[in-house]
């Protein structure tokens, strides 16, 4: 590690400065303490910190006084809170003024190098531009929109801490893409990024596929097996449709993410992990927490800081450059030219409602891309629906397309699988784009739609 680089600990109590310049000048950082707020605005005022560790409380004041003063006017000095064991409430108080990591009282030497790692990286990460994303993942953040100005400034903000991220939005406005640009865009961007849907893991098998399990631990247990924590240990770890976690579950999930550790199925002891929380969810979770479905602690805790991802309703100027960009990453993997909107198209589109939002989009254009006959697309190659989704969520009104049977061979299968297309369809939009809400709807596995999907050309 780069011997510049400096931090600065501030604490009252003499052992655990001693504790924490012993720890960090192992790891190459010149170190300097102060006792007491006044101190540590003395020395902030007159030396550059690459970080900041200061306590909970100190004898002339905050420690909060201090995250929040560094936010302000030190920007490029991450600055993390030392709490007392089990008061969450102020590590997370502590998170939401601007410090981007905690560590709780007696400090874990382990957990407490991890934090540091993290602080320097994301100064590296400050003076580099960050990793671009994927063509096909970018495009969806594309526009020149108001909003989506204020979601990638907020973006590039959240980025710098490790608080925990809630993402919310309607179905398919593109929040696991959001939560890929924000560890692209951080300190963890050199670990792993695990995406996990809640709501598709069986809840007798959800302790396992998230904490590991141990030889033995269980019928079917022939081998030790990691979860997802260890998984993306150094890295992030994104809960897509958290509403959807059992009761039981959410305890668990509480105790791993407050005490950055979890214990796998049939083990003896805990293991420690260093995972950021992202989550995200179509539901309104505070309706779902007075309802008494979702636990309000852990919704204290996944939300300290909340990020809105507008639908495509709310961006309709972001349209002709969405639409161009689909078509030409389409285009591409098809190795065909791409073709042109035609103004009657892009008038179509934008008359358009899309409860589906930009999944919806992307799957219009593909449907429209093998069904247009020349290398333009008119508004009929769309194929939108007359007066569905004029009006978005489950109370839209739909109107059932008419498919008229052709003569000559063929003709029956063709017409039954048009007649699946539009029963799916129009199942997607009254279940806003919930694939296992649709599946019950039709009265078919999650397995079976997703064949069908697929077999369709609509995944």
């Amino acid at each position: 590690m780069n011997d510049n680089r400096s931090a600065l600990v501030v604490d009252d109590e003499r052992d655990i400065r001693e504790l924490l310049v012993l720890t960090l000048g192992r790891m190459g950082l010149r170190i300097s303490t102060a006792a007491n707020l006044a101190e540590a605005r003395e020395l902030l005022a007159s030396n550059p910190y690459d970080l900041c560790i200061t306590d909970m409380r100190l004898p002339d004041g905050n420690g909060i006084e201090l995250v929040t003063e560094i936010a302000q006017h030190y920007p490029r000095t991450p600055v993390a809170m030392i709490t007392a064991f089990g008061s969450m409430d102020l590590a997370v108080e502590a998170l939401k003024a601007g410090a981007f990591d905690f560590v709780s009282k007696p400090v874990d030497i382990a957990v407490l190098r991890g934090l540091v790692k993290h602080a320097l990286e994301l100064n590296n990460s400050d003076r580099a531009a960050p990793p671009p994303l994927p063509t096909d993942q970018a495009a969806r953040l594309l526009g020149d929109s108001p909003a989506m100005d204020v979601l990638r400034t907020t973006i590039a903000k959240v980025a710098r801490s490790q608080a925990p991220v809630y993402i919310l939005g309607e179905s398919g406005v593109g929040k696991e893409l959001v939560a890929r640009t924000i560890h692209a865009q951080s300190a963890r961007a050199p670990g792993a990024f695990v995406p996990v849907n809640c709501g598709a893991i069986p809840s007798e098998l959800m302790e396992s596929e998230f904490f590991g399990h141990k030889k033995g631990s269980f019928s079917g247990a022939h081998a030790d097996k990691p979860g997802l924590f260890q998984a993306a240990h150094g890295g992030t770890l994104f809960l897509d449709e958290v509403a959807e976690l059992p009761l039981q579950m959410q305890v668990k999930l509480l105790r791993a993410i407050q005490e950055k550790s979890i214990r796998p199925v049939g083990a003896a002891t805990e293991v420690p992990v260093d995972v950021r929380i992202l989550s995200a969810t179509h539901k309104d979770l505070g309706e779902l927490v007075e309802d008494g479905r979702f636990r309000h602690d852990l919704y204290y805790r996944i939300n300290v800081i909340e990020l809105r991802v507008p639908p495509l309703r709310e961006r309709r100027s972001d349209l002709p450059q969405l639409a161009a960009s689909i078509l030409a990453r389409l285009a591409r993997t098809h190795q065909r030219p791409t073709p042109l909107l035609a103004p009657s198209a892009l008038d179509a589109l934008a008359q358009y409602q899309f409860p589906g939002n930009v999944r919806e989009l992307e799957n219009i254009l593909e449907r429209a891309l093998a069904l247009a006959e020349d290398d333009s697309i008119g508004a009929a190659d769309l194929r939108l629906p007359q007066h569905g989704g004029h009006r978005h969520g489950s109370g839209a009104v739909h109107e059932e397309a008419v498919v008229d049977l052709p003569a000559g061979n063929g003709a029956l299968p063709t017409y039954i699988e048009q007649m699946e297309r539009t029963a799916i369809q129009k199942a997607l939009e009254e279940n806003r784009w919930n694939k296992t809400r649709t599946a019950a709807q039709l009265g078919i596995t999650f397995r079976a739609l997703r064949y069908k999907l697929k077999k369709l050309g609509m995944d």
